[in-house]
């Protein structure tokens, strides 16, 4: 398993904000986690609204917790709402199911990290944990479609 490094998690940060400043999207806030959860990286463009950290964190810390991409774990809020709602309970609220949350993966799949990207809408906030995640050598893993 390929450790995440500060170098690493910094390049996710600003290659992902180089993409959306491209794009012209919202100011946003970023958050990379390593694989158990720590935080090993975070920015917040000028002019987020105050609340960007924990709903990046939350979309970033779900993934970890339950193993995917969190453009699917908004499915299964919409399927299965009470199991949702235990989820975060569970983990202390700290649970954002909708797409902006993103699993690092290493070359040989193995999870070594997350990314949240709070500020846009959910679809713009998941390109770029996507561009920064592949912009830094890994994969990418938004979770179904």
């Amino acid at each position: 398993m390929t450790d995440l490094t500060l170098e690493a998690a910094q390049k996710i940060i600003a290659a992902g904000l180089q993409h959306a400043r491209a794009a012209a999207m919202k100011p946003l806030g970023v958050v990379v986690l390593d694989a158990r959860g720590a935080l090993k990286a975070y920015a917040a463009e000028d002019k987020t609204s105050l609340k960007r950290f924990e709903v990046a964190h939350g979309k970033a810390y779900g993934c970890l917790a339950m193993g995917q991409g969190s453009r699917n774990l908004n499915k299964v809020a919409l399927e299965r709402p009470h199991f949702a709602a235990a989820l975060a309970h569970v983990v202390g609220g700290t649970f954002i199911p909708v797409p902006g949350g993103v699993l690092i993966r290493d070359a040989a799949g193995d999870v070594i990290g997350a990314v949240g990207v709070s500020g846009d809408t959910s679809d713009n906030d998941e390109t770029v944990a996507v561009a920064g995640i592949k912009a830094a050598g890994f994969v990418a893993d938004a979770g179904a479609g």
